[in-house]
């Protein structure tokens, strides 16, 4: 329902939930034994969310870099749209791609990445040398596609030494809030700070969570709407699912002729 929301025509895109469609977790496992372990030890979001959960680091969170590489190789992916921060994720999916390729000849989509100017690097509220992220235990950390209006405007960004509202590597929390009001609003960074002269932080939090809220307003009117008719967004995943397992198991069929898998007829 949100990326319906978000204006994703179920029409022009295949929409579906990836436990529906099994060729996901067969892929990732074969990809597992392509993947070397230096890699995936090397993998920014292992390490940070291994120092997170240090009683719970699991071979699922280990591999799950392998599995984003399924994610994206099962379906002969060209252009990936990505921000910085998966950046990393998509070169070990070139990586695997090009060594199996290298083993069994032509199998895969070598895929680019395709990175937006504009939000490409979106930080924490709260600790701006660090990316948001959705599974923050800090709501303030994050602003959430479903926050509404009052909690969105009340969190409590981080902001720097000084008051004046300019993008510098020594103002972090500034910088990262102008990139979220330059995303909504599509001003430059020196039109915001021309309209936020002599205003001080105060004014530009404020002005950063009333855009943030104005443009995910519409989104959540309409997910609430879409979600109301239950009919509908199972008929979505359904024809999903089917479209994707189809174009997946093209794939499967692929890879599995050139590891020596047998397939039934």
């Amino acid at each position: 329902a949100l990326y319906i929301a978000c204006g994703l025509d179920p029409a022009k895109n295949t929409l579906f939930v990836q436990s529906h469609v099994a060729a996901h977790a067969q892929l990732g496992w074969i990809l597992d034994c392509y993947t070397m372990f230096g890699e995936l030890s090397r993998m920014t979001q292992f390490k940070d969310k291994s120092q997170k959960n240090a009683d719970n680091i699991n071979a699922g969170l280990f591999t799950y870099p392998s599995l984003m590489a399924a994610d994206i190789l099962l379906y002969q992916t060209e252009l990936v749209p990505v921000g910085i921060y998966q950046k990393q994720h998509l070169e070990l999916a070139r990586n695997v791609a090009e060594r199996f390729n290298g083993i069994y000849g032509d199998t895969f989509v070598v895929p680019d990445g395709y990175i937006n100017t504009s939000g490409a690097k979106i930080n924490s509220l709260a600790e701006p040398d660090k990316k948001m992220s959705k599974s923050d235990s800090n709501e303030n950390a994050v602003v959430r596609i479903l926050d509404g209006r009052d909690v969105i405007i009340k969190k409590r960004a981080v902001t720097d030494s000084g008051a004046e509202v300019r993008r510098a590597d020594d103002k972090p929390g500034v910088s990262n809030l102008m990139t979220i009001y330059s995303a909504f609003t599509g001003k430059s960074d020196e039109e915001i700070e021309r309209e936020f002269e002599g205003r001080g932080y105060g004014d530009f939090k404020l002005a950063v969570g009333e855009a943030c809220a104005d443009a995910l307003a519409p989104v959540q009117a309409e997910y609430e709407r879409l979600l109301a008719d239950r009919a509908y967004i199972e008929s979505v995943m359904r024809a999903g699912a089917e479209d994707a397992a189809y174009a997946a198991s093209r794939t499967m069929s692929k890879v599995n002729r050139r590891i020596g898998f047998t397939d039934l007829k």
